[in-house]
């Protein structure tokens, strides 16, 4: 009776313990804050751990775009799992070259945002990515007003509003990521913080994951990469009401542009943007 009973335990000690080895990424608000976040002035309200099998479809959208419809860019974003898929509890967007000539559609890559899914007004949002590098490869986390015409809004780009949290331009330095901001002025022009440039001391941010954070109140943008603040703006001018509203979240490669140079035979293919995990956080 006794040898039965101590089997038993045994047996459900081992079943408690792969149970919490599972859920190690589970996404729990307990977890993530205690793996992340230390900081108790700070409460996670909305996660990405990319935990399941595919893209999570409640909180992301593929815009299907031809090739040019922004900036000039190269590629076509399509909706396809060959340039956005789940890997290792990890969400890829990958850019590809079709061809093997150098222009407009001859490349396909994606971009996701969540908008009419997800928004947020004020926090801090929070992203693990390891970045892709290569002449004329331009990958972005960014943010845009809800408003926005192309996505069922009413207003047009910049009075929407722009937050750029992270640009790499892989045609100057592929140690550098640059922060800006986009809006209307009070002539109703397009107007930009200009950007502010963070430069990695070693390496670049092609060769590991890095935490990229933007902190959002009333007042200011905070932008810091592992920790580190490196660029703030104030956002309590009239002209800058846009930031006063919810914006939803982007990721995408773009291949070439009218900012980012072109690619050519020395950009190497695929090109792969990693996302670890992202999250949303509000002030207690």
């Amino acid at each position: 009776m006794k040898k039965t009973k101590i089997v038993f335990v045994l047996a459900l000690c081992v079943l408690l313990f792969s149970c919490v080895d599972k859920k190690k990424k589970s996404g729990t608000v307990q977890e993530i804050r205690t793996e992340s976040n230390t900081d108790t002035t700070w409460r996670l309200v909305w996660s990405d751990e990319f935990n399941q099998e595919t893209l999570d479809t409640l909180n992301w959208n593929f815009q299907v775009e031809k090739a040019g419809r922004f900036n000039e860019e190269w590629q076509r974003y399509t909706n396809s799992s060959e340039n956005a898929y789940v890997e290792n509890n990890q969400l890829v967007i990958r850019a590809l070259h079709e061809t093997k000539q150098h222009g407009t559609d001859q490349y396909t890559s994606a971009r996701l945002h969540t908008a009419n899914k997800m928004s947020w007004k004020y926090g801090k949002i929070s992203a693990r990515i390891k970045l892709p590098v290569g002449k004329g490869i331009w990958p972005a986390f960014w943010m845009l007003g809800n408003s926005i015409d192309e996505n069922g809004g009413d207003t047009p780009w910049p009075q929407c509003g722009e937050v750029d949290v992270l640009e790499l331009y892989g045609s100057k330095d592929p140690a550098v990521v640059e922060a800006n901001i986009h809006y209307a002025n009070e002539e109703n022009k397009h107007e930009m913080m200009g950007a502010i440039a963070y430069q990695l001391k070693t390496a670049n941010f092609s060769e590991d994951f890095h935490v990229f954070e933007f902190e959002w109140d009333e007042e200011r943008f905070v932008w810091s990469v592992d920790g580190t603040d490196y660029a703030s703006v104030a956002i309590t001018s009239e002209d800058m009401s846009e930031f006063h509203k919810e914006f939803f979240l982007l990721l995408n490669i773009a291949v070439g542009g009218s900012h980012a140079g072109r690619p050519d035979d020395t950009t190497p293919f695929p090109q792969y943007m990693y996302v670890d995990w992202i999250r949303i956080y509000k002030k207690v």
